[in-house]
């Protein structure tokens, strides 16, 4: 299977090649020449299959020049138990009189949050890529975070031979304990700037150092090479597909559905990829009904699947669920490219208005395509705050702000369409990367004021009788390491700065 570019661009890419290129030359982004199918006796065996075989056989399907073995050898390292426990990503009843929501736990990585189920396994097929295409430059990742992604490349990539990690976050756009996070890691080839701006000024800088050929030949002529960990990366996407396959297998082995039984899945999201893996594991053959789409107050996307207008001249919001912090959802254009039979020039138009204009609007039968697969919903921060105490007053389960966007989304949804279809919450991160909020949500709006973020954390595992995951204890202990500020402006001087010196 080759990859080509939502662009149009000619040549066609082994999955080795696109994985370290992250970005096509045209700035589109790679999608599979065609998608592989899953066929009900590949789906029945895996329910003999733990977490790291479902994924290395999801991921055969679409990596060429890898075999299943040497797949498993990756998967089964990037989920080995001592960093994961015992269950990879969890399926869990949220109520056990309740046989219609179940949420799928993706956070039990090392960062705690769902980026770690893809950047755990990334830095094995980089490194495999680069040794199958005989490169012999040095790869720096690049790449913007609105939370997560930055701390779960950082970990992914530390002290990896052969490569730098660079990371661009927003200044005030992400939470305390993310920040922490990132400015404490260690490694000595690890970079954490922060960017005056929001995510899509990060994003769009990093897009723009991606699609600067003067820059790239002065890189390559110091044998360096730039790549993503960002979701525009299909190395980063690809075994995001694998989890929403395993959640529709648990469900058959926990024989709450029958073989064929159509399913839905609500997916919280900013930048599209989270949601975009479940569209490809549906058009792989996983029987799935709607895809919930779940924005916060920054809601380009519920606005653009309810009236097919994608408008990002609006009121930038920071809220409580900053991972979502995003007006432009990057990875829509591969959906787009998908949903109009590969037609690289509407989405060459739609990403030109986009970038000059701010906005575009499909057409009527590309809308019709999404209305039939997708819902979109937006919630403000009281309904997520009422969101998290409701779920955790009728299930026990605390849950953080951005799942929690997930299930307001879901439960008016429901009200409305009656739509009784087990579903399958993807939860995102642990409740303790963002335990101030939480807390807001369950002791009442401003507890957390005047205390620390430690002991709010502590206070939360007192109260939802949960552990502190390893990931978060201590962080405002621990020594900050990355300082540097900049303006979006001077994104591209950094990254000269810390690759060659000037």
């Amino acid at each position: 299977m080759k990859y080509i570019s939502t662009r149009g661009y000619e040549k066609r890419y082994t999955a080795a090649e696109a994985i370290i290129l992250g970005i096509a030359p045209d700035g589109g982004l790679f999608v599979p020449e065609e998608i592989p199918t899953l066929s009900r006796g590949d789906i029945e065996s895996m329910k003999n299959m733990k977490y790291y075989q479902i994924s290395a056989k999801v991921l055969s399907k679409y990596l060429d020049g890898f075999s299943e073995q040497e797949l498993l050898e990756y998967t089964s390292a990037a989920y080995a138990e001592e960093k994961w426990g015992e269950n990879t990503v969890p399926l869990v009843q949220m109520n056990p009189y309740n046989d219609r929501e179940y949420i799928l736990e993706l956070w039990h990585g090392p960062t705690c949050a769902f980026k770690d189920v893809a950047l755990q396994l990334l830095p094995h097929l980089m490194t495999a890529s680069i040794a199958k295409t005989g490169a012999k430059d040095k790869i720096c990742i690049l790449t913007a975070t609105s939370g997560d992604t930055g701390k779960a490349a950082l970990e992914g990539f530390k002290d990896l031979p052969g490569t730098e990690i660079i990371v661009f976050y927003p200044t005030g756009g992400v939470s305390e304990a993310q920040k922490l996070q990132m400015v404490t890691t260690g490694g000595e080839n690890t970079h954490v700037v922060a960017v005056n701006g929001c995510f899509d000024d990060a994003q769009t800088g990093v897009k723009k150092i991606f699609g600067d050929d003067a820059f790239a030949k002065e890189l390559e002529a110091k044998g360096i090479r730039l790549s993503s960990a960002n979701s525009i990366n299909w190395g980063r996407l690809v075994p995001q597909i694998a989890y929403y396959v395993y959640s529709y297998v648990e469900l058959l082995r926990m024989e709450k559905i029958e073989m064929g039984e159509a399913i839905n899945i609500v997916v919280p999201t900013g930048n599209f990829g989270n949601i975009l893996a479940a569209w490809f594991a549906k058009q792989m053959g996983i029987p799935i009904h709607k895809l919930i789409c779940a924005s916060n107050r920054n809601k380009v996307l519920c606005d653009f699947f309810n009236n097919g207008k994608y408008d990002r001249n609006r009121e930038f919001y920071k809220t409580t669920s900053p991972s979502m912090d995003i007006l432009i959802s990057s990875n829509l254009e591969r959906l787009l490219f998908e949903v109009t039979e590969c037609n690289s020039g509407l989405v060459v138009e739609w990403m030109n208005a986009l970038y000059s204009g701010g906005t575009y609007t499909v057409d009527p039968t590309t809308l019709k395509v999404l209305h039939r697969m997708f819902v979109g919903g937006f919630a403000d921060e009281k309904g997520v705050y009422k969101t998290i105490l409701d779920v955790y007053d009728r299930t026990d389960h605390v849950i953080d702000t951005h799942t929690a966007v997930g299930f307001n989304i879901y439960n008016r949804y429901h009200q409305r369409s009656g739509d009784e279809h087990k579903t399958v919450f993807a939860s995102t991160a642990s409740p303790f990367k963002f335990a101030p909020a939480v807390m807001d949500a369950i002791r009442g709006e401003g507890y957390s004021n005047g205390r620390s973020v430690e002991t709010v954390i502590a206070e939360l595992s007192e109260e939802s009788g949960l552990e502190i995951p390893e990931g978060i204890k201590d962080l405002s202990r621990k020594e900050i390491r990355h300082k540097d500020v900049i303006d979006k402006e001077d994104m591209e001087d950094k990254v000269r700065e810390i690759l060659i010196g000037g």
